[in-house]
């Protein structure tokens, strides 16, 4: 399968069209998120029964409960600014890691690319792990972090994580993190303790050099592996419509 590497992370597929592939390509897109950690898919010229085919592909969706359904699709949600006063909120985070079993992958589908702004970007988890001071690495290495819904009114939940994962195809050890708002306690730390070192991995992990920016063109389809990057929206500067289309896939 075709690809160019981009850095510090992901990859641009040209050669697959987005629907329900054979094993082999499944087999290939996931030894490539796993690399690459995310995927860039051009030009596809796709409808929502083509998107969930190929979502599905990978495993059982699964919707986060309180987001806006696409209409006619309830294993998809919508994200747009469309009738927004102010523009949506977005911090560096993982995709609803307040379950037992997060989802291990996410991909977005361009259904209206704003004339200007409104990327998303991506970090490195696997290089902000390797980055980290030794000492710093011997700790996470044995670290749990309680994640906590935020955001999404009449929802609670929690469930407690390894700050480290080892990637099940890949094999490279990830810094496992979401928003701070999101990560309330850390193992064998106060809560002050906690807080402060998890704002710190944070920071570590979303310096400009560990980050993509991807500006969104039409017909894109972007997926991401949740075990070894973290993503934000960038709505500030944003001229235009910006709609997407999100579906998640279960993790093991």
């Amino acid at each position: 399968m075709r690809h160019e590497a981009f850095a510090p992370i992901g990859a641009g597929v040209d050669d697959v069209h987005v629907g329900c592939l054979g094993s082999h390509e499944i087999a290939e897109l996931r030894r490539l998120l796993a690399e690459h950690g995310v995927l860039v898919i051009r030009s596809q010229n796709i409808d929502d029964v083509e998107f969930v085919s190929f979502l599905r592909c990978f495993g059982d969706l699964v919707f986060t409960e309180g987001e806006t359904p696409v209409d006619g699709y309830s294993d998809l949600n919508v994200i747009s600014n469309v009738g927004r006063k102010t523009p949506p909120k977005s911090t560096f985070h993982v995709d609803t890691t307040y379950v037992r079993h997060p989802p291990a992958y996410t991909a977005l589908r361009a259904v209206e690319v704003p004339a200007a702004g409104g990327q998303t970007l991506f970090s490195n988890q696997y290089r902000a792990y390797a980055t980290l001071p030794a000492a710093d690495r011997s700790f996470v290495d044995r670290r749990k972090v309680t994640h906590r819904v935020t955001g999404l009114a009449g929802m609670d939940g929690s469930a407690v994580h390894p700050l480290v994962l080892k990637h099940p195809l890949s094999h490279q050890k990830s810094l496992y993190l979401s928003a701070p708002a999101r990560c309330v306690a850390v193992s064998g730390m106060s809560e002050s303790d906690g807080a402060e070192f998890i704002e710190y991995l944070v920071d570590h992990s979303t310096r400009e050099p560990n980050v993509y920016r991807h500006s969104w063109s039409p017909g894109d389809v972007v997926m991401w592996d949740n075990r070894c990057v973290m993503h934000k929206a960038d709505h500030s500067g944003v001229v235009g419509d910006r709609v997407m289309h999100r579906g998640m896939v279960a993790g093991g």
